[in-house]
């Protein structure tokens, strides 16, 4: 792998020494769509310093995130895990014991046996997520899964919400080349603040206003730090994204900016959403979203004289109830101006279809058991309190190892999250880098190692490039990767399947050869391998990806791309539209709150950094001066807010950046970063999305108060 090899002095105990300082390679790990390329300085090979982001690789561009860049604080932290540990206080004391490997292991395997021997093998629930994307140490948890019949794993939190709603219009989960922003005229940011959450979009809009004078739309639900360096500022109330975008087609379709050729050719029912879209006003819109009427037709009237018109859609579409219509919505829009059709225009919102990874190998496909269940990842709670429904009628769950994740603190309906993992009977295993509040209730803690201490395979969701990430120093203390352990559980618990006698490279050169991208050495050599299709293909010019080639007005959400229908299907507006199934402000909880990323956390991933809990403080919740004013609240103040789920206090924050009747809590911080302890997740509910699960994190009917002392002791 090319590299740069540079000499330098460092201070090291008053000494001059000479360090070694070589230029790596790599990519980010974390569950961010910019899957940034990187130059890491290791130094010595024992250490890393600097981390840059690479000019090599066009979609990076030589930018990387600040939380990333200061990436040596983080795996060089002097609390990071370093040796097992079994519990030795109550679950959440806190309280553990050193111990062995084989002491861990030898404990893990007989708790995993006896559970599978007195309850049956769906007891035990392997439960993880994206704390890394890379497809060995993320996936393979699910080969143990699947030879041993254990209870599976269905992925709710993040994506399938706003996946869904994307490519029930396209035919399947891509668009146009994301580098294509810098060409546009119109850059509109929906649903996404990428200066938080993934710097590089920014990078390729600012260069279209910079070198076209191009402009830049956001639509969101605050005055985030993207809105603030936008030309056009849209502020929707949340969940509200559809009735906006049915306000806009109205106007394009009233005033002829709709092209009617294109429609023709390569959509579905053009004259049908028309006719549809005529009530649909934007007075109608407004009365839903709040957006002005003017603001509404204004924005319309940009988009449609505006050919060369770019919209990234984001993630923000999965956190709502009624998101998959919304983001459905949303990429209707240039299909009605025909955007599509020039280099610029068009939509993107991940590029999922182009990878075509076949993880039969990493994942241990062949051992699947379909008749075992498949428990929903954001229903953790009620699962683990003794929900049936929720169990799907197969019994408690007692047993559970858990990889990159941290349920404690970020699944939905934390209470009953905490009271399951309380529950004396359960056995818990967290292989984790830091003392997180999952680990805290463990029975068995392992240390894991960092991205920069293993090899893996990675994709990036934002732009079209694969890559290997290699080992570039060896972890610290006993760290193992999430691939040995699951290697030596597989032994412990009789768990046979090739992959546990791969190595991490040899998982990788065999799945790059089975999804036919040659093989690990010749990634290596490319370091960075750009996926994306021609013009004509990215486009969508020759067709889009459904049977009759045409862009989807109508949804058909009895029939998605993918997935498993669940939910009010039946319900789903197939045209675009408005759909009232959110958590509406009422009497008794008469604010919606929304839960959105912050800037130096991502997750619960950075909460241990101190430079990213500076930056981030304490736990906060914004509110409407007005509203603030209204209920005596005052900038500092601590605040409780209540859900039908729960309560939580934090503190407040003036911010006119809202809607009146709004509320966002930036971040998930720490449980413990809360005033008593209950983190914001108590508030957000694990209701079923339709039209295939998901989590609804901004989708919350809530009241707040000024702190009373009870909540302050």
């Amino acid at each position: 792998m090319p590299s740069a090899v540079a000499n330098f002095d460092v201070n090291n105990s008053g000494m001059n020494q000479h360090a070694r300082v070589e230029v790596r390679h790599s990519t980010c790990p974390h569950d961010c769509p910019s899957a940034c390329a990187l130059d890491i300085d290791v130094i010595d090979g024992r250490s890393i310093g600097r981390v840059r982001g690479s000019k090599l690789q066009t979609y990076t561009a030589g930018v990387v995130c600040a939380k990333v860049a200061r990436y040596a604080e983080r795996i060089h932290h002097p609390k990071r895990l370093m040796h097992p540990l079994r519990r030795t206080g109550p679950k959440g004391s806190g309280q553990f014991a050193r111990i062995s490997w084989e002491e861990a292991l030898d404990e893990i395997g007989d708790r995993f046996t006896e559970a599978e021997r007195e309850y049956g093998a769906q007891s035990v629930w392997p439960y993880y997520y994206a704390g890394t994307m890379g497809l060995v140490m993320r996936d393979g948890i699910n080969r143990l899964t699947h030879v041993k019949k254990y209870s599976r794993f269905y992925s709710t939190v993040c994506a399938n919400v706003a996946r869904v709603g994307f490519s029930i219009g396209t035919g399947r989960i891509a668009g146009v080349d994301p580098r294509e922003m810098a060409l546009s005229d119109l850059v509109v940011i929906w649903g996404t603040n990428p200066v938080n959450t993934q710097v590089n979009v920014m990078t390729h809009a600012s260069r279209a206003r910079k070198e076209r004078g191009a402009k830049i739309a956001a639509v969101d639900i605050y005055n985030n730090d993207t809105m603030k360096q936008a030309d056009i500022k849209i502020i929707l109330r949340p969940g509200t994204d559809g009735a906006f975008a049915c306000g806009v087609m109205h106007v394009l379709f009233r005033e002829n900016f709709a092209d009617r050729v294109y429609m023709d050719k390569y959509t579905d029912c053009p004259a049908e959403l028309e006719a549809h879209l005529k009530t649909r006003t934007p007075e109608w819109a407004s009365a839903i979203c709040g957006v002005p009427v003017a603001e509404i037709e204004a924005f319309a009237r940009a988009v449609g004289e505006t050919r060369r018109t770019f919209f990234r859609l984001g993630y923000g579409f999965s956190r709502s109830r009624n998101g998959a219509t919304q983001m459905h919505a949303a990429s209707c829009i240039p299909a009605v101006t025909g955007a599509w059709q020039y280099e610029g225009g068009g939509a993107f919102f991940n590029n999922a279809a182009l990878w075509r990874f076949d993880e039969s190998i990493i994942e241990g496909h062949d051992a699947i058991d379909p008749t075992t269940r498949l428990l929903d990842q954001s229903k953790i709670g009620r699962i683990l309190t003794g929900d049936e429904a929720a169990q799907l009628g197969g019994g408690p769950v007692k047993a559970m190892l858990i990889q990159n994740t941290n349920p404690v603190t970020i699944a939905p309906e934390q209470t009953l999250v905490r009271q399951g993992f309380a529950r004396e009977d359960l056995f818990v295993a967290v292989h984790e880098q830091f003392l997180t509040e999952t680990a805290e209730m463990a029975d068995i803690v392992l240390p894991a190692t960092m991205f920069m201490e293993h090899d893996d395979l990675y994709y990036g969701g934002g732009h079209q490039y694969i890559s290997v990430g290699p080992k570039l120093i060896d972890p610290p203390g006993e760290c193992r990767s999430n691939h040995e352990v699951l290697q030596a559980l597989a032994r412990r618990v009789g768990a046979a399947h090739p992959g546990f006698d791969m190595t991490p490279r040899e998982l990788i050169d065999a799945t790059l050869k089975l999804s036919g991208h040659g093989d690990i050495a010749g990634l290596e050599t490319d370091i960075w391998r750009d996926l994306q299709p021609d013009f004509r293909t990215s486009h969508y010019l020759d067709g889009f990806a459904h049977a009759d080639r045409k862009f989807h007005f109508k949804a058909d959400w009895k029939h998605p791309t993918f997935g498993k229908l669940m939910g009010d299907v039946d319900n789903m507006p197939s045209l675009p539209d408005h759909w009232a199934v959110i958590e509406e402000a009422d009497a008794a909880y008469p604010f919606r709150l929304a839960t959105s990323p912050s800037r130096s956390f991502l997750n619960t991933t950075f909460n241990e950094t101190p430079s990213s809990q500076a930056r981030e403080g304490r736990a906060s919740v914004m509110i409407h001066p007005l509203d603030a004013a209204a209920l005596g609240i005052a900038d500092g103040d601590a605040v409780t807010l209540g859900s039908v789920r729960g309560e939580t206090s934090l503190i407040a924050k003036l911010f006119d950046g809202v809607r009146r009747g709004v509320l966002i809590a930036e971040s998930v911080h720490p449980n413990s970063d809360h005033i008593g302890g209950r983190g914001i997740n108590t508030l957000t509910g694990a209701d079923t999305v339709a039209p295939i699960g998901g989590a609804a994190f901004h989708d919350n009917k809530v009241w707040i108060k000024k702190a009373d002392a009870a909540a302050l002791s």
